[in-house]
């Protein structure tokens, strides 16, 4: 290739880019949500209604008719009544670090929460990675909960 392609190239690589709007910079890495969801869902709690862990006292499915969404996710809910209770006070319902693995956050890093592997401490509800996991965190729930409430939310960055 001539010098004056190459300068002709560069010329029109220049007003595609400025027609376009095309960023040549290195993309950003993206925050992590403050409450944890799938990759191609906005569904908190895997669609397990964060009430009944309190009411019922374990995980029942959601249903989509009794759903709201906070802070950029929806919840669902078994009843209205569940729907109801979480209205008037979202965060005494809501999984702790935003539904991420409490023994992740207790370690400084996050990771998915299972609405399986459960447990409400001092009536606030947190969830771990697994069962295995929350046995982990089982060894010592005062210290952990010491530690991720420290590290949270700083892991989300």
């Amino acid at each position: 290739m001539t010098p004056s392609a190459v300068s002709k190239l560069k010329a029109l690589l220049a007003m595609a880019v400025a027609t376009l709007g095309i960023s040549l910079s290195a993309p950003a890495f993206a925050r992590a949500p403050e409450i944890y969801t799938s990759a191609f869902s906005k569904v908190a709690v895997g669609g397990y209604d964060p009430v009944a862990y309190f009411t019922d006292k374990g995980p029942v499915k959601g249903d989509a008719r009794y759903a709201t969404t906070w802070k950029g996710s929806e919840f669902r809910f078994a009843s209205p009544q569940n729907l109801a209770k979480f209205k008037a006070a979202p965060a005494n319902y809501a999984p702790q670090y935003g539904g991420y693995c409490a023994w992740a956050v207790s370690n400084g890093y996050t990771a998915k929460g299972d609405p399986l592997a459960w447990k409400v401490v001092a009536g606030k509800l947190y969830l771990n990675y697994d069962l295995g996991v929350q046995k982990r965190w089982e060894a010592d729930i005062p210290g952990n909960i010491s530690r991720a409430d420290g590290n949270w939310p700083r892991v989300l960055k």
